[in-house]
């Protein structure tokens, strides 16, 4: 019978449960706790480079349609865009507008744009250098428009080790300034020359004094010349603690799944190691596999390293 006496009872046994921490409830598992879900060691994203022959030789896929694909196909919820499949658009609003309106209907975050073909930031030059450096705002305007975090740029130059480090790193902070502007990082992924030298690449960065201006380490570009292969593994491990994205290349595989020339256990618990957790980049560049099941393979390697690392 519901009395005074049974009243008190009652709340004073849902005091105590309070105190103890205790739910009254009679519901044994708690819904918020059972519905979170531990973030995954790393995010996967797309380089728009992985449909270079599609775009750029066969002329088979738009770059229009690249979000969509990414998601569609792959269930790929990053893109990296290249600024070659779409060399003269960068000032056309309506079209970016048109590429973030798809990126959004996807549910795909524009992670960067990769920069090419706009002249040497490290140029001897002073004049072509600086042109160099305005080239690329257009760009960082672009991707700032899109959501992206970072353009990826280039850290070309001409002379010697420390006068290409000396140029580069000027161009490379005059560019960082202005992407600081927007709340962008200015990086650069190792990419042929010296870039491709871990150790000059370093330098070079520290150099710039941007905390905005970074690297993109990237698993293959190590190829300092015809002749000078840099160790991969010892470049990443010096790029790593200025990375603001990772790169994950690829080129063929053998019967396991595994990337030939790369290491993924190995390079991937470099890149742990250093406490980056977000986007991995998938940048496929064979000719054995067609372009999308060279993006699926390399996809299926990153899934199982991250799951066997974690």
């Amino acid at each position: 019978m519901l009395t005074r006496r049974n009243l008190l009872k009652f709340a004073a046994l849902s005091a105590a449960g309070t105190a103890l921490g205790c739910s009254t409830s009679t519901t044994s598992a708690d819904p918020v706790a059972k519905d979170k879900v531990k973030a995954p060691l790393f995010k996967i994203s797309l380089a728009e480079w992985s449909f270079h022959v599609a775009m750029l030789k066969d002329k088979s896929m738009d770059h229009l349609d690249f979000a969509k694909v990414a998601r569609t196909e792959f269930d790929i919820d990053g893109v990296e865009y290249v600024n070659q499949m779409f060399m003269d658009k960068a000032t056309n609003q309506a079209y970016l507008a048109d590429m973030k309106k798809r990126a959004d209907d996807h549910g795909v975050r524009s992670v960067l744009i990769m920069c090419d073909r706009e002249g040497d930031l490290g140029d001897p030059d002073e004049a072509k250098r600086k042109l160099a450096v305005e080239n690329h705002h257009k760009w960082a305007d672009a991707a700032k428009f899109l959501g992206c975090h970072s353009i990826r740029v280039n850290a070309k130059s001409k002379g010697s080790y420390d006068e290409q480090s000396k140029l580069a790193a000027d161009g490379l902070a005059r560019l960082s300034d202005y992407c600081a502007k927007l709340d962008l990082n200015c990086i650069v992924e190792n990419h042929g020359g010296l870039s491709s030298n871990g150790e000059w690449l370093a330098k070079t960065i520290k150099a710039t004094g941007k905390k905005n201006c970074g690297t993109l380490p990237d698993f293959g570009n190590f190829k300092v010349s015809p002749t000078e292969e840099y160790d991969r593994y010892k470049g990443v491990t010096e790029l790593m603690p200025f990375a603001k994205g990772v790169s994950a290349k690829s080129h063929e595989f053998d019967a396991q799944g595994n990337e030939t020339k790369t290491d993924y256990i190995k390079m991937m618990k470099i890149v742990l190691g250093a406490g980056y957790h977000s986007y991995v980049g998938i940048e496929y560049e064979g000719t054995k596999l067609a372009e999308r099941d060279g993006i699926k393979a390399t996809l299926n390697l990153l899934k199982r390293v991250r799951e066997q690392l974690a």
